[in-house]
């Protein structure tokens, strides 16, 4: 969707004017990720209008691969428009226009599947789910288990904007236990679901996910695997094996777990959030995510993976817009590789991905 970002802070009344930009949690996450090197794909569908032209055209920019976007003749491109304000913050406000947008008329029917599983990870949203029965129906399609499924990465991305009478955001807890990466904050575990727990309340609730990704805004992030004692990697054999759920002492169809595990989830890693100077947080999720799958795609260690969400999302941070290109690989690599001290010690404000990593690594919080 084309996304209106507000001139001034104030109330969405109040703001003179607006400067175009484009949005989307999967359209970020492929951006970030073909700026960091990937070959990615989008596939989605948008009116046949100006706001749609724009669309493919600013993200097949980026090097993202845009032939299979459907142009819709009968439905316009979604937009949307924010307020200056952090989203936790109370005074901010999002006016979404996407009912019966060109994007919620996707469907298993309406895409092309097999465009959409040809690659080695699919990311998807919670928020297309949220867009239309048919967009809910298309999310169950391509959740499924079937021979060969690519590594499915799974965004919970809670809007209660989004959701109308028909269904609601539990469906969400569904549709991330049939993933194999979840991201989900925690927060938004408490918002869609009620969880109160924390981490491991979370990880109670989706068991079956190999790798789980709790974000804490602030403090940082923790990632649990499938069990204590089962490797975190993923190579070039494809997807690690599923989980089994965790209920009692075992899953809940009584299958015993893995060796090594002792009902008991316990993150396998954590990595604590940087210091940022932030500019603005919308699109910082989905570059964490993409920073996070840049990793996995490369084989890095757990604790790693965290670290490259964290540095990603603070390129995001320390822009104005939804979409920021993530810092080069060399930096991020270096900076991922500092010892915790030197890690807590990092400050971030805008430019700094375009400084040298001496350069980085001297701005250190007093």
């Amino acid at each position: 969707m084309v996304t209106f970002l507000p001139s001034r802070p104030g109330r969405l009344a109040d703001v003179p004017a607006f400067h175009r930009s484009i949005g989307g949690a999967e359209s970020n996450v492929a951006c970030a990720l073909a700026a960091a090197g990937h070959t990615t794909r989008w596939v989605s569908r948008v009116g046949a209008d100006g706001f749609g032209d724009h669309l493919v055209e600013a993200i097949g920019g980026y090097g993202v691969d845009v032939s299979h976007v459907r142009r819709d003749p009968d439905r316009p491109t979604g937009v949307y428009f924010r307020t200056a304000g952090d989203r936790a913050d109370d005074a901010h406000e999002v006016a979404y226009y996407r009912a019966g947008s060109a994007a919620s008329a996707m469907s298993p029917t309406g895409v092309d599947l097999d465009a959409v599983r040809a690659g080695r990870v699919l990311h998807l949203s919670g928020i297309t789910a949220a867009l239309s029965p048919d967009c809910l129906a298309l999310m169950r399609e391509l959740t499924a288990p079937y021979p060969g499924r690519p590594l499915i990465s799974f965004d919970v991305n809670h809007r209660p904007g989004l959701w109308g009478e028909a269904y609601g955001p539990e469906v969400l807890l569904d549709l991330a236990r049939e993933a194999d990466i979840v991201f989900v904050g925690e927060d938004e575990a408490e918002e869609a679901w009620g969880l109160t727990g924390g981490p491991t309340a979370i990880r109670e609730a989706l068991p079956e996910p190999h790798t789980l990704v709790v974000k804490q805004g602030a403090k940082g992030a923790v990632a649990f695997c499938a069990s204590r004692g089962q490797s975190c990697r993923w190579g070039d054999g494809g997807p690690p094996a599923r989980a089994k759920p965790r209920v009692g002492e075992g899953g809940r169809d009584g299958t015993p777990q893995s060796p090594g595990c002792d009902n008991t989830p316990r993150p396998a890693a954590t990595a604590p959030a940087l210091n940022v100077d932030v500019v603005a947080t919308t699109g910082a999720g989905d570059a964490f995510a993409a920073g996070f799958l840049s990793a996995t795609l490369r084989d890095l260690p757990l604790k790693t993976r965290l670290r490259h969400g964290h540095l990603t999302a603070a390129a995001a941070l320390t822009t104005p817009g939804d979409l920021a290109p993530p810092p080069a690989r060399p930096l991020a690599d270096r900076l991922a590789a500092l010892d915790d001290p030197a890690w807590g010690r990092l400050r971030l404000g805008p430019g700094w991905t375009d400084a040298d990593a001496e350069a980085v690594e001297e701005a250190r919080t007093p």
